[in-house]
C-alpha cells in the first residue's frame, strides 16, 4: 500500500515539474491593444529589424538591412528608417518608411513610403505577431521581424 502512494506522489510531482517547465519555455505573447470600438489589434510599437529586398525596375536598390521605428496611436501606425539606406537610396535615416492602419486581422491598409511618396502595398502580419511582410508589387518586399 505505501508503495502505490509513493509511486502516485511521484506522478503528480512529475506532472507538476512538466507544466512548470512547459510554462518557462513558452514564448512570450505579443501584445496587442484594445481600441475604443473594442476591436483587439496587433502593438506594432517599437524597433523592428527590416530586411528591404528591391527588384524588377527597383533592383539597382539592391538588397539591405535596416531598422525601422513603429509608433502606433490606436489603430494607425507610422515608422521611420533608423539608419541611411545605401546609395543610390535618397532615403535618408530619420525619414517615413512605413505608415498605415491595422485591423483584428491584421492590415486595413499599408504604404512604403520611398522618395517621400507613400505607395499603397499588400501585407501581412504573422499570426503571433513577431513578424510583417508588406510588398509592393514587382518592385520591393520588407521584411520586419521583432529582434
Amino acid at each position: 500500500m505505501r508503495t502505490k502512494s509513493v509511486i502516485g506522489l511521484l506522478c503528480v510531482a512529475v506532472v507538476l515539474v512538466w507544466t512548470g517547465v512547459a510554462d518557462v519555455q513558452a514564448a512570450p505573447a505579443t501584445p496587442k491593444i484594445q481600441l475604443p470600438n473594442g476591436e483587439k489589434v496587433w502593438d506594432l510599437n517599437g524597433d523592428w529589424e527590416a530586411l528591404i529586398e528591391n527588384f524588377g525596375p527597383w533592383e539597382q536598390f539592391g538588397t539591405y538591412p535596416n531598422v525601422y521605428r513603429i509608433t502606433q496611436t490606436g489603430s494607425t501606425f507610422s515608422a521611420i528608417r533608423l539608419k541611411d539606406n545605401p546609395p543610390p537610396s535618397p532615403n535618408r535615416a530619420r525619414s517615413p518608411s512605413l505608415r498605415g492602419e491595422v485591423e483584428k486581422n491584421g492590415f486595413k491598409e499599408v504604404y512604403i513610403v520611398a522618395g517621400g511618396a507613400p505607395i499603397l502595398c499588400k501585407g501581412q502580419i504573422s499570426e503571433d505577431g513577431k513578424k510583417m511582410v508588406i510588398e509592393m508589387e514587382a518592385t520591393a518586399r520588407v521584411t520586419l521581424t521583432r529582434p
